[in-house]
């Protein structure tokens, strides 16, 4: 899932060191995953609206579905 979302946000930022993917599993079986990115960068990654963070939580939930796990993703800076 890792390599999904990196092949997602790669080509929306400019600063790749700055990138971080955290996967957090609650006890409740819920997988978290935690993007931190660099502070130019999350105009990009959010996008007008939202639009583009709410694809990448679709894209996320899809895959994770499938595989039948829950997930959420969450950005932070």
């Amino acid at each position: 899932m890792e390599a999904l979302i990196k092949a997602i946000v790669f080509p929306l930022i400019d600063d790749y060191e700055h990138v971080q993917i955290k996967k957090r599993v609650t006890p409740d079986r819920v997988t978290t995953y935690v993007l931190t990115v660099a502070k130019p960068d999350m105009g990009r990654i959010i996008g007008k609206h939202g639009q583009v963070a709410e694809a990448v939580r679709s894209i996320i939930s899809a895959v994770g579905n499938a595989n039948g796990i829950k997930t959420r993703f969450l950005i932070r800076e």
